[in-house]
């Protein structure tokens, strides 16, 4: 049976209006009015930037808090709520969404560069129907024309508004409900298989992780120890103007922090959302960073990821990606194993809203180098272990990534309503 049909056989010929959301729901803010130390020792809950972004569905385990008194009036969290984040770096990244589908115990807030959206009590749209709803890659496309930025990209509360959701038998909320259980019940099955392969990764990383951490441990005697700026070149990255951006073409990678996010990247960055050739190099005055470089966020919430990643060719970066060029004394894979080892924020500058990490302060950092033989060692051991934790070519990666592929197939297929393309006329 080919997509199409299936489908449509689910519906049974049951209607579908597309209605702009603010005339089901209303939109409220996140927390106001919070400074950095309010974030310290709190007393009530929240859900971060963070937990939106990374979950389909809010997870309330990783709730953290923040200080708020009886007085204050802030928006609280609701089951059945969809929060979305305000802001990214890049258009096709803002507006993520986590909906709220368990109840929530007690008083719990939302971030401040969040909102919420909380449909009328009438509209027959479940918590796991909007889960699934608001992440398939039609409502993605339309929640990204919602932005708006250079640098960094925010969400057009108005404009939001007019994003048309589909109702499904708005005459029947009864058959309604039937056919959303079904949708949930069939894209559960696929996101709790790939949360089995999930979880035995992490407990294979946790291995991966303590074994690294004991290779890369040394004592003050052991091993001579010197700054980062004695072993390394650190190097911060440039303005890349959307004049220049969108190209696939080039041999030049031009790497932003969402691209350490593409699938096959997560060691070694084979992937890019833009490349650029030798003429805009040159325009930009761009110094191509060599085969071996260490690269990580450098401003913003993003370095609270942690993230770092090898570059496989010479590549460019952004203004928002600090680099750590390898000098002689030190492997390339050596550095990347240890540096994965280093908390970036704890040379994250956060004096001011955003977190920034200086040029200098990383040239500061004490690093251990053995000799070259020990650490070819070390990285030889690491390596076995890297492959087994982040190969998509092999192993549990491979497994949970085709797992998502499919998912991803049948969401869109699932939602892939009648009038589709109406509404993305209407709503553009």
């Amino acid at each position: 049976m080919s997509g199409k049909n299936f489908l449509e056989k689910l519906l049974d010929g049951a209607e579908v209006e597309w209605l702009p959301l603010g005339e089901l729901a209303q939109i409220y803010g996140g927390l106001t009015g919070k400074s950095k130390s309010d974030f310290e020792g709190g007393n009530a809950k929240y859900v971060t930037y963070k937990n939106i972004f990374a979950n389909k569905s809010v997870d309330f385990s990783a709730i953290e808090c923040v200080k708020v008194s009886d007085s204050e009036r802030q928006n609280e969290v609701r089951y059945g709520d969809v929060l979305f984040t305000g802001s990214s770096e890049t258009a096709d990244e803002v507006g993520m969404s986590s909906a709220v589908t368990t109840d929530v115990a007690g008083a719990v807030f939302l971030n401040s560069f969040s909102f919420g959206v909380r449909f009328k009590k009438d509209i027959p749209i479940t918590p796991g129907f909007s889960k699934h709803l608001f992440r398939s890659s039609f409502m993605r496309s339309e929640i990204a024309k919602m932005a708006s930025g250079v640098t960094r990209f925010n969400v057009s509360k108005d404009r939001f508004r007019k994003i048309l959701v589909p109702i499904l038998c708005p005459d029947n909320p009864q058959k309604s409900l039937e056919i959303q259980a079904e949708i949930v019940r069939i894209l559960d099955s696929f996101t709790e298989l790939t949360a089995e392969l999930t979880a035995e990764l992490t407990a294979r990383r946790k291995q991966y992780n303590y074994y690294r951490d004991q290779l890369l441990s040394f004592e003050d005697d052991e091993v001579e120890w010197k700054t980062l700026g004695d072993v390394a070149e650190v190097r911060s990255g440039w303005g890349f103007p959307n004049a220049y951006q969108g190209h696939d073409g080039g041999p030049y990678p031009f790497y932003k922090v969402s691209d350490m996010n593409i699938v096959g990247n997560e060691t070694t960055m084979q992937k890019a959302n833009n490349y650029v050739d030798a003429e805009t190099i040159r325009k930009l005055g761009v110094k191509p960073a060599p085969v071996g470089t260490v690269i990580f966020p450098k401003i913003g919430a993003a370095v609270a990821t942690n993230k770092k990643r090898l570059l496989s060719v010479p590549s460019a970066y952004d203004n928002n990606v600090m680099g750590v060029i390898p000098g002689s004394e030190i492997i390339d894979r050596f550095l990347f194993y240890w540096i994965q080892t280093f908390d970036l924020r704890s040379v994250a500058n956060d004096s001011g809203a955003v977190p920034s990490i200086r040029k200098s302060e990383m040239e500061g950092v004490l690093i251990p180098i053995p000799p070259l033989a020990e650490q070819a060692r070390i990285v030889a051991i690491l390596d076995k272990f890297d492959a087994l934790t982040n190969s998509i070519t092999e192993g549990l990666p491979r497994e949970i990534e085709l797992r998502q592929k499919q998912y991803a197939y049948y969401r869109d297929l699932l939602f892939n309503f009648p009038k589709a393309e109406t509404a993305s006329a209407a709503s553009a």
